[in-house]
């Protein structure tokens, strides 16, 4: 049976566990607007003018405390908000029950997303809520013509994460890409502080948290070791792990060696780590076969995208395998020959989030501001044919500005240039100060 869209009294629609832990939710994302100093001046510097008056935004990710404030800073900015999450196990019900009754319409609920069930179509007269969950329910994937229908009306989306990115550019580059697209994920101040500083905070918590696992003196495998694997293996070392990275690329490896870290195949290690992690962004990373040989009860779990890159489907149908379930989001499977086992987090989904509350709201906070002002440009630029059906990268300036919206909260003063000193190096005196093709 399809589970029906409710409403509020005020008529906006929502679907969401429990719309009575929203005072609760509504204390947290107070607490969190304090930790986003970019969302918070976001507000301040274009609320007044409304630039969102006449928007429609509809938005698919983690329903968290720290993406109600993003979704109040655009509805203060002037736009109508409707919401659903993008993970079976990261929504936050306090947060979805504060954003459903004050703010948007949310779509986010941790219990029933469980059963794969979605709310039917049918069950609201909103035309737009009507063709998002259409397309949910039957799967872009299937026909990915289906959202064509749509194309009219759509100015632009802006993207958060890694994945996601690299299917805009093949969508760009075989020609199925329907509208102009930002790619938030690559400005600087996403890649290098979500990607990096986020996952050094999140993985350990999201560890302590499903295991109560002492990490110091245990040796942990990181497999990848791009901005998410750094982060990773920064955190593990730092807790006292001895860290070995997987790595298929010899620049990423050669970074990793100069950290202090061993580079070597999964295959080598795969019977003397207790700790694995993948970070890749890839399909088929540990296999059923690599897990079998893993000491009993090693840990893996994964922090890079979806549920593929652990070979879930191969462990659940492994002959004679027991899952038994510790608690939420933390499974022992037992293998039948060995009589050992191993510890699955989050069902191979992302453990920050379905083990822990995911990255910090500061962090978050330089993710968010990008995506508010990829959506401001959009926006703003809709009728002027500035953006063609191609994927785009937030200018150098807005980089900087980013940054520079989150240096107060942290007590940073910036050295000035002199006018001498930024003709010496051919730059604005205000910046930017980096080419655009700057590796950070």
């Amino acid at each position: 049976m399809s589970l029906s869209v409710e409403k509020t009294t005020g008529g906006r629609e929502y679907k969401v566990k429990d719309l009575s832990q929203a005072d609760f939710g509504r204390l947290e994302i107070e607490l969190a607007e304090v930790e986003m100093p970019g969302l918070m001046a976001c507000r301040a510097e274009f609320g007044p003018s409304q630039p969102f008056k006449g928007a429609r935004i509809t938005g698919s990710l983690h329903m968290t405390i720290q993406t109600a404030v993003l979704i109040e800073t655009l509805t203060a900015l002037g736009a109508e908000v409707r919401w659903c999450s993008c993970n079976i196990f990261s929504t936050q019900d306090h947060a979805a029950a504060a954003i459903a009754r004050d703010s948007a319409g949310v779509k986010a609920e941790e219990v029933y997303e469980k059963t794969g069930q979605l709310p039917d179509p049918a069950s609201t007269d909103n035309a737009e809520f009507q063709i998002v969950l259409t397309i949910i329910r039957d799967g872009l994937k299937t026909d990915p013509k289906r959202y064509r229908k749509m194309k009219e009306r759509l100015v632009g989306v802006s993207e958060e994460t890694t994945t996601g990115v690299k299917r805009l550019y093949q969508m760009q580059a075989n020609g199925t890409l329907l509208f102009p697209a930002i790619n938030v994920n690559d400005s600087v101040t996403k890649s290098k502080f979500d990607n990096l500083y986020g996952c050094r905070h999140s993985l350990p918590d999201g560890l302590m948290r499903a295991t109560d696992v002492m990490i110091a003196g245990k040796v942990a495998v990181v497999c990848g070791y791009g901005d998410v694997g750094k982060g990773c293996a920064a955190a593990l070392k730092q807790a006292g792990a001895r860290v070995i990275v997987t790595e298929i690329d010899p620049i990423c490896a050669l970074q990793a060696l100069m950290e202090g870290l061993q580079v070597l195949t999964l295959e080598d290690v795969v019977s003397e780590a207790d700790i694995f992690v993948t970070t890749t962004g890839n399909k088929d990373i540990i296999m059923v076969d690599h897990m079998r040989k893993m000491k009993n009860n090693a840990i893996v779990c994964n922090i890079g995208h979806f549920d593929n890159e652990i070979d879930m489907l191969g462990l659940e149908n492994y002959p004679g395998v027991k899952r038994i379930t510790i608690k939420p989001q933390t499974d022992r499977w037992v293998f039948p020959e060995t009589n050992s086992g191993i510890i699955v987090l989050a069902e191979g989904r992302l453990m920050n989030l379905g083990c822990a509350t995911g990255h910090p709201s500061f962090v978050m906070s330089c993710s968010f501001t990008n995506q508010v002002i990829a959506q401001l440009e959009l926006w703003k630029e809709k009728s002027s044919g500035k953006y063609e059906k191609k994927v785009y990268v937030l200018p150098k300036h807005l980089d900087e500005k980013v940054a520079a919206l989150h240096l107060g909260k942290l007590g940073a003063k910036l050295t000035k240039l002199s006018k001498d000193q930024a003709d010496y190096i051919s730059v604005p005196v205000e910046g930017p100060y980096k080419p655009a093709h700057y590796r950070y």
